[in-house]
């Protein structure tokens, strides 16, 4: 899924974001890309969550 980034803070690596769907979630720094080292408020990006609703995976989103 796809989502929009809230919060993030540099020290910890961590935050939340909310989904397309409208969904708030919170992440930790293990659930960035290895090439993640800032992101933005607002800033665009592709979730992975496991079935519990956790988030397991986030990668930049890049337009084609």
């Amino acid at each position: 899924m796809q989502g929009t980034v809230a919060t993030f803070d540099q020290s910890t690596r961590g935050g939340s974001l909310l989904t397309d769907e409208g969904m708030p979630l919170a992440f930790a720094a293990e659930s960035l890309a290895d090439h993640i080292r800032h992101l933005r408020v607002g800033q665009r990006v592709f979730v992975e969550t496991s079935p519990t609703g956790t988030v397991t995976a986030i990668q930049i989103w890049t337009p084609r």
